[in-house]
């Protein structure tokens, strides 16, 4: 989606739009996959839900939902279009803000999305696993691969099935800081293969 002014919207805010909407109307939990934004826990807590994360994939995350007794929850790529275009539209009309207005009331963060080639031969387990060691101290979620939730930002890794890959997505609340913790972290995982 676009905003009136020609702004990208954010794919990752789609679901946080909609929950936002649904939340008001139906107060309750939301689930997102560990690789979407952190805007869709502060919106919940913000409403008085509790957010929990899934491990990507929408079965993953329906399960989560069904667990947690959420009353919504996806993936934060924008790929729910037609109900959440719906949603965003009945929002709009409802307030009579422009998007870029209704975009403005969210936390705004931003996402880095890389990956680390490795050979065949590596064991990227042990990496992960030496990773979410590394960075005990913080909060380590480790139910799809490893992600580390700082108190400002938060990067995920996450092994490949098909390829010999590591993917890194990290968010902060610039697109620099977001960049630099993925490049950290990957520089990490480099000195470990």
């Amino acid at each position: 989606m676009f905003c009136e002014d020609g702004t990208m919207y954010g794919e990752e805010y789609t679901l946080v739009t909609v929950a936002d909407y649904v939340l008001q109307h139906t107060p309750g939990n939301t689930v997102s996959n560990l690789s979407s934004t952190r805007a869709l826990r502060d919106v919940t807590r913000m409403r008085g839900g509790e957010y929990s994360a899934a491990a990507v994939g929408e079965v993953n995350v329906v399960a989560k939902m069904k667990e947690t007794r959420a009353v919504i929850g996806g993936e934060g790529n924008g790929g729910d279009s037609l109900v959440g275009i719906a949603l965003v539209l009945t929002y709009l009309a409802r307030t009579g803000k422009k998007m870029s207005e209704l975009r403005a009331t969210y936390p705004s963060y931003f996402m880095a999305k890389n990956r680390i080639d490795l050979t065949p031969e590596t064991d990227v387990d042990a990496i992960l696993e030496k990773v979410k060691d590394m960075y005990k101290d913080e909060e380590v979620n480790d139910i799809d691969g490893v992600k580390i939730d700082f108190p400002d930002k938060w990067v995920h890794l996450r092994k490949s099935n098909t390829e010999p890959i590591i993917r890194v997505y990290s968010e902060a609340t610039t697109q620099a800081e977001a960049e630099e913790i993925g490049q950290k972290i990957m520089d990490v995982v480099y000195s470990l293969a």
